[in-house]
């Protein structure tokens, strides 16, 4: 059922309910779930998100008897999943004028998904603000939440948070409001929390960060319900779910190097991890000893190994070390490889090898992708030469990742 719903003056609320068991992510949503659209009908109309591919007609007849297709200005796309952007071709092909607003990373996978690569597109970045006649965006930047090109655009006069898949729930609505309803909506709201967002915890924190400052009266998320009583309530929620709790978790960090690249990634990845009161020990294999690496390994709940890599091998202990290990109990222990290279980075493949012969739970991205979703955390993570700034980047996702996966 399509559905439309006045949120404010000239808002309305424009998705599809969706009352199937819906496969989503690996799961079925035995309460089925919503794909919500908004519709911001001002001097220069915008549509926000649109639902998933397989409704892109009834959701393109709806919007017409609404509104002129062709007069609409622009439309923005928080999120490129097909559940989000599914009708944009549809869309663009009718709103021909239409400019379609987003990050910068989502340009090119709209532009594929959708054959839009003649289309006019506005890049927005952290902090922008858009004019749409009567109504002013701005948009903040929250990647991976859960994907890298993720933003949310929050309407400034209405107050309006419009939160993409933070803060959604999966369920087929009837009444579209939290407050009416007519039953409390949390225990749903956490569980699309758990589901869905817990994996991200240090991107939940992030997000949080960055709309402290906003004065939010009406949470419009993609699934669900629209919040629009007790926001507080739900955004504090989301706070407690993803604070670092008090812990015992122990990670190590073991490295060789030649010329101290393979030393800096360490170092990071120390920095990174400890900063979420987990304690980190860190280990050169050539100048520390072997027992006190291993006694050390065995009581960690995470052990990172990474070795330069030099005539297609790893340098130093590194091999011996990992031998020693062959034998050892470690199951339970999250395991994962880094380093950096110049040319093939062998040795830093050569350290999964020896990993994946032990019972730890060694780390891949294969693995990543199939339980998250995130094609963007890397293991091996692999660094070419020196840190620049993608590069940091990179070792940034892995150890949120494995932030994550410790405190979940």
């Amino acid at each position: 059922m399509i559905k439309t719903e006045q949120l404010n003056e000239n808002s309305y609320c424009v998705g599809k309910i969706d009352d199937r068991d819906v496969p989503f992510h690996r799961l079925i949503l035995k309460k089925g779930t919503t794909y919500n659209s908004y519709l911001l009908k001002t001097n220069k109309p915008t549509v926000i998100d649109t639902v998933d591919m397989m409704f892109g007609k009834a959701y393109i007849d709806n919007l017409s008897e609404l509104i002129n297709l062709e007069d609409i200005k622009y439309i923005v796309i928080n999120h490129t999943e097909p559940d989000h952007s599914g009708a944009l071709g549809s869309l663009a092909m009718r709103a021909k004028d239409a400019t379609i607003v987003c990050t910068e990373p989502a340009v090119y996978e709209l532009k594929e998904m959708y054959r839009l690569q003649n289309r006019n597109f506005l890049v927005v970045k952290d902090g922008d603000k858009l004019d749409i006649g009567g109504k002013t965006l701005l948009f903040k930047i929250t990647p991976y939440l859960h994907t890298k090109e993720t933003m949310i655009t929050y309407c400034i006069e209405d107050k309006t948070l419009f939160s993409c898949d933070i803060f959604s729930t999966h369920v087929a609505v009837k009444d579209y409001f939290n407050d009416t309803c007519g039953f409390d909506i949390t225990e749903d709201f956490i569980s699309y929390y758990n589901a869905i967002m817990k994996p991200h915890r240090s991107y939940v924190r992030i997000m949080l960060d960055s709309i402290k400052d906003l004065d939010i009266k009406m949470i419009c998320p993609s699934h669900g319900f629209i919040i629009r009583k007790d926001v507080d309530k739900f955004i504090k929620i989301y706070d407690d779910l993803s604070q670092t709790k008090n812990n015992n978790k122990k990670v190590v960090i073991v490295y060789t190097t030649i010329r101290q690249n393979t030393k800096k990634i360490a170092e990071m990845f120390k920095d990174l991890i400890s900063n979420n009161n987990i304690e980190v020990l860190l280990f050169n294999a050539d100048k520390d000893s072997s027992d006190e690496i291993i006694k050390a390994i065995e009581n960690s709940d995470c052990t990172l190994f990474g070795t330069s890599t030099r005539y297609g091998d790893m340098v130093g202990n590194m091999e011996v070390l990992l031998k020693l290990l062959q034998n050892k109990d470690l199951k339970g222990i999250l395991a994962g490889a880094f380093g950096s290279f110049g040319w093939s980075g062998e040795g830093i493949e050569l350290i999964q090898e020896y990993l994946n012969k032990t019972n730890m739970t060694v780390l891949n991205t294969s693995s990543i992708i199939k339980s998250t979703g995130m094609n963007d955390v890397e293991f091996p993570v692999r660094i070419r030469f020196s840190i620049g700034d993608e590069e940091a980047d990179k070792i940034r996702r892995a150890a949120y990742y494995i932030v994550d996966l410790l405190l979940s």
